[in-house]
């Protein structure tokens, strides 16, 4: 029996990184597509890096003909910088022509996938004040929620092929090295700590391992399609969070860091700290899915263990 192959395109990337581990470990075969190789050296043994031109599936596409899984998380980052006209118009377009090298790839496929994952974000539901969302909650309308919604149509022709296409609109991914945790932290290292804008915004967050569990879990579950919220059950408001973070720190959490402050500092990009959305993650849990942290005290606590 050979192991089932899955091809993650994005996989240098933080999720990515942990999800070639997370499924090496569980005896799949990965191999991730890369812009530059070179940068994708840290995976995983075993896991194997293949060259791919993140528009078109020249050169790569063959591997699509028999593997079990394609996971589209490539994209440019949203927190790299600035959101300048030019930076705005990359974050769109990395992610669509993305999604359409793997159409293309897996149009071309004699044996085709069973499965294409396609990432998105909690931003899709655009900025809301107190209403939980669930997934039928209608997508919002500022830039980001508009990214996100073309983001999940990139990959949408595959839908009439008859290929599962589970989505994850995931929520701010909490992980030791990278990504948002690494900027939280730091003011309360340097007793500044507090909440950002007026501290009532609603974050979504999710632990990284229970980003990359749910990943696996919506490619074994042979019924899973559709939009997933992968946020951890439990949100909190940007005040909360911050209160908790300062508790398991043991430092002060009393420095409320002004919105003005906060949009000097990153122009556009503020709206992602400053706005949030209430999403729950109902229809993973619908499906038996269960959360390793789904509170953010133990959450936080693993994050600061060493």
């Amino acid at each position: 029996m050979h192991p089932m192959r899955i091809l993650i395109t994005g996989g240098s990337g933080l999720i990515g990184r942990a999800l070639a581990s997370e499924l090496t470990a569980h005896g799949y075969t990965v191999t991730v597509l890369s812009r530059d190789p070179s940068r994708a050296r840290s995976l995983p043994t075993g896991v194997q890096i293949a060259r791919w031109d993140a528009r078109t599936a020249q050169g790569w596409g063959h591997l699509a003909d028999g593997a079990h899984a394609i996971v589209n998380l490539a994209g440019e980052s949203i927190a790299a910088g600035r959101w300048t006209p030019a930076r705005k118009r990359r974050i769109r377009d990395s992610r669509l022509n993305a999604g359409q090298a793997v159409v293309q790839a897996v149009q071309a496929a004699t044996d085709k996938p069973s499965v294409v994952v396609q990432s998105s974000g909690a931003g899709y539901y655009g900025l809301q004040d107190d209403q939980p969302l669930d997934e039928d909650a209608p997508p919002g309308d500022d830039y980001l929620a508009r990214v996100a919604v073309d983001w999940e149509a990139a990959t949408a022709p595959l839908d009439a092929l008859g290929i599962r296409r589970p989505i994850l609109r995931t929520g701010m991914v909490l992980a030791k090295h990278g990504g948002a945790w690494v900027r939280l932290r730091l003011p309360f290292q340097l007793f500044v700590g507090g909440p950002l804008g007026g501290g009532r915004q609603w974050w979504s967050w999710i632990h990284l391992a229970d980003e990359v569990r749910a990943i696996r879990f919506l490619i074994e579950h042979p019924t899973a399609s559709g939009p997933f919220n992968l946020t951890a059950p439990q949100p909190l408001t940007n005040a909360a969070f911050s209160r908790v973070l300062g508790q398991v720190m043991h430092r002060p959490a009393l420095m409320p860091i002004p919105g003005w402050a906060v949009r000097l500092l990153l122009g556009e990009m503020a709206t992602v700290v400053l706005g949030g959305q209430r999403v729950l993650p109902r229809r993973l849990s619908d499906l038996g899915f269960e959360f390793r942290f789904p509170e953010a005290r133990a959450a936080l606590r693993d994050l600061l263990s060493k």
